[in-house]
């Protein structure tokens, strides 16, 4: 037998070296490379463990011009949750395969079960676990009052043994719960590292390829909420979602970092109950919950989120620093983007906030990825600072350059359209954004800089 060859691949970027470095001269990062044991190439030239197919039967390939390609767009499968569908863009496509991450808890099983369940009473449908007993699987249904009659199920962590029981049932979709727990007999590591997780997510990728199943992933996330394992997964997969959502949240937000056939940071909401997730079909209601008595410091954003608006309530407090180095605390928008805010305020706006503390929070854990909440922060830290309320039916969006100008963002029209929908009366929004009819019962203000829109106030 020919001697199994081995390298070293990085967990960060999924580069591969012959021997082993402390530092990846890829990516630069230090102490990320792993061994990988490569099993010998089959006779005939057929894949080897790791993936690489051999070029024997890849040369009587045809060559297909472009223009000739069939441009009839693929049937999806609805997920049975419009929200899950929206991420998805527009539902399942078969032979797609879909990583699902998320924190422990925040219910990435659960919504596969409920839509397995739904789903295998039309589909034919394999749900793997390599977790749970199935016993645990059939208590989770049970208490969560999901049909259960259908739906094939396997408790296995064999790739071959999970191969093989697919090719005889022949699945629409099947489901992996987890990809970490998965391991080749052919790869001497053990489940969970780099080599297993990347050969065991290569081979069920292929199979679902050549077989035109739908290929659902749930994959476990680190302690800084990346998707665990090697870089190369998030590659090898179309798309890439991520579960996100406190233990003390209700809510749960499913977010699209990656997707080959769809828009990505598209959002979906759930609301975690005891019959398991159900989706809101109106975010912005649930982000919305204030106060009657408007307090100073709060402020409703319009942030675009994938496809959709969605009205956000962020909230700023300001206070006297009693340290030497005032604090900076942003959560729900980066830290980095409120100092760099704060120092514009201070330069062209005329109030200085660097012997103050500064607090800020986008309520209902929503993330703000976009530059659209600008404005909205710097205005709701004014009014803290000045311990004054802000109107309540007043609405705000737009960029802040360097320079204190406020830029445009995109899909200004249908930002304002969503705030007149919930009943707000004002908008302060760049010049470029405002409509040339405004909503009717709405008053649209324009500004072009930070000073206008202070005045506005």
């Amino acid at each position: 037998m020919a001697k199994a060859k081995s390298a070293y691949v990085c967990t960060e970027c999924g580069a591969e070296y012959r021997k082993w470095q402390g530092q990846c001269s890829s990516c630069n990062e230090w102490n990320t490379l792993s061994e990988v044991r490569l099993a010998s190439a089959r006779p005939g030239g057929g894949t080897t463990t790791t993936g690489r197919a051999g070029y024997a039967g890849d040369l009587s390939r045809d060559v297909v011009d472009l223009s000739n390609v069939d441009l009839s767009e693929v049937p999806r499968l609805s997920s049975t949750f419009n929200e899950f569908d929206r991420v998805l863009g527009g539902g399942l496509v078969p032979g797609s395969a879909v990583l699902l991450g998320g924190n422990p808890g925040a219910g990435k099983s659960t919504l596969l079960l409920q839509t397995a369940c739904k789903l295998a009473q039309q589909r034919r449908i394999l749900y793997v676990t390599g977790e749970e007993s199935l016993s645990q699987v059939a208590m989770r249904a049970h208490r969560l009052q999901l049909p259960t009659s259908g739906l094939k199920m396997l408790a296995e962590t064999s790739v071959e043994t999970i191969l093989a029981v697919a090719d005889r049932e022949k699945p629409e979709i099947l489901v992996i719960d987890s990809i970490q727990t998965m391991h080749l007999e052919d790869i001497s590591s053990a489940p969970g590292g780099v080599a297993q997780v990347r050969e065991s997510a290569a081979a069920l990728t292929r199979f679902a390829k050549q077989t035109n199943t739908v290929l659902l992933l749930v994959g476990h996330v680190t302690k800084d909420g990346t998707l665990a394992g090697p870089k190369v997964l998030e590659h090898m997969i179309d798309a890439s979602l991520l579960l996100e959502g406190g233990a003390d949240s209700r809510f749960r937000t499913l977010r699209g970092q990656k997707n080959r056939f769809g828009a990505v940071n598209e959002l979906g909401v759930f609301a975690m109950l005891e019959q398991g997730l159900k989706e809101v079909k109106n975010p912005s209601a649930i982000f919305l919950s204030r106060q009657e008595e408007q307090a100073p410091g709060s402020l409703v954003m319009v942030v675009w989120e994938g496809t959709r608006p969605i009205l956000v309530e962020v909230q700023a407090l300001v206070d006297e620093s009693a340290l030497g180095n005032p604090r900076r605390v942003a959560v729900g928008v980066d830290q980095n983007r409120l100092a760099m805010l704060l120092a514009v305020l201070n330069r062209h706006g005329g109030l200085f906030t660097g012997d103050q503390d500064v607090f800020l929070n986008v309520v209902g854990g929503v993330k703000v990825l976009e530059t659209s909440a600008d404005l909205a922060v710097l205005l709701a830290v004014v009014s803290s600072l000045q311990n004054r309320a802000l109107p309540k039916e007043l609405v705000v969006f737009g960029e802040v350059g360097l320079s204190g100008e406020i830029r445009p963002v995109p899909s200004g029209q249908e930002r304002i359209a969503e705030a007149a929908k919930h009943g707000f009366l004002r908008a302060i929004v760049p010049r470029a954004n405002a409509p040339k009819q405004a909503p009717k019962g709405m008053d649209v203000i324009a500004v072009d800089k930070l000073s206008d829109a202070l005045e506005a106030l």
